[in-house]
């Protein structure tokens, strides 16, 4: 009867924490997901952009600097997208702050190319 118990218990605790998980913004999830290697930019912070509905599944391909400071500048588009789409996008990620690459100990300037897929809000929710 107490491995019964314990069983459920455990199940208990794991629909418990699948609850936790799911209740994870988008960002802190992108932000988990990341490489961490000393030579990557590691984003620490994530602004999503405002956008609507209709931009869903589109994606944008940017090409930007992280700075020394962990500050995204010098932006390139690398994609062909709707130009309210890529200002949207744009402003979001020049708003992200990273934990800049190291070479030797030191933080160095990186180019970064990025794609950025818009998801619907709906869709996500449903998985």
């Amino acid at each position: 009867m107490k491995a019964v118990n314990k069983l459920a218990v455990l199940l208990s605790l794991a629909a418990l924490s699948a609850s936790f998980v799911s209740a994870k913004t988008e960002e802190q999830a992108y932000l988990e997901s990341c490489r961490k290697d000393p030579g990557v930019p590691v984003p620490l912070a994530v602004v999503a952009p405002s956008i609507g509905h209709e931009y869903a599944g589109a994606t944008v391909q940017l090409e930007f600097t992280v700075d020394a400071m962990g500050k995204p500048v010098g932006f390139t588009v690398k994609s062909e997208s709707d130009a309210t789409l890529v200002a949207a996008v744009t402003d979001a990620v020049k708003q992200w702050r990273f934990k800049p690459a190291e070479s030797n100990g030191v933080a160095v300037a990186t180019k970064v190319a990025l794609p950025i897929r818009i998801v619907d809000d709906s869709v996500v929710a449903m998985r």
